[in-house]
């Protein structure tokens, strides 16, 4: 009995000892990693996706003609007035040229202001033709407005689909979005027909003897 007794009294300090130890660290602690990584669930492939959104503005390859007898009209379009100076004395048309390439009708022109104060003042246009229909003319492009005293000279432009619109029996296609975005002016910007003259041949003289 004294000896179980001795040996008991042995063995509580070490076993207290040892629980007093800290353990020892590991690179797992506080678990080791699992035998097998969890598996994903594999999505859709993003290859071959597309975009909501146009890839950008359609390509016109055809003029549409609503119109043939505004079409014959708007084909003898050649001069281009400007309102912001149409009444300055000394002020002249610009030019305007109509041409068509195969089924696509293009659509370039530029007056430059001579009246007096306004030199170096100009306007533009660059566009294609969409569309010919009764009174109208609708032209994808560009129309540019150059005055020194708006933006400092800086070409102030309004772009994309184009109203020209002619009533009745006038022969001047305005277009509708004609305010200058930079000062709010109304342009009036037109595009006046103008039949082209007929040179017809000078009769040869008869040779005196």
């Amino acid at each position: 009995m004294n000896r179980l007794l001795v040996l008991v009294l042995v063995l509580l300090p070490g076993a207290a000892a040892a629980q007093q130890q800290p353990q020892p660290s590991t690179p797992y602690y506080p678990a080791p990693p699992p035998a097998q990584a969890p598996t994903v669930q594999q999505g859709t492939p993003t290859t071959g996706l597309s975009s909501p959104l146009p890839a950008g503005i359609p390509k016109i390859d055809r003029t549409e003609i609503a119109s043939d007898a505004e079409a014959q009209l708007f084909a003898d379009a050649r001069k281009i007035s400007w309102g912001r100076y149409a009444k300055v004395k000394g002020a002249k048309y610009g030019d305007v040229t109509v041409t068509r390439q195969g089924n696509v009708w293009i659509v370039k022109g530029r007056i430059d202001s001579v009246a007096p104060g306004s030199e170096g003042d100009w306007a533009s246009i660059d566009g294609v033709v969409e569309k010919i229909a009764p009174g109208v003319v609708q032209i994808r492009g560009e129309v540019a407005f150059r005055v020194a005293k708006v933006e400092k000279g800086t070409a102030c432009k309004v772009a994309g689909v184009l109203n020209f619109k002619r009533s009745g029996k006038s022969q001047v296609w305005r277009l509708a979005e004609g305010d200058n975005p930079c000062d709010g002016m109304r342009e009036g910007f037109d595009l006046v027909y103008e039949k082209a003259v007929e040179k017809k041949p000078v009769p040869a003289q008869p040779k005196r003897g």
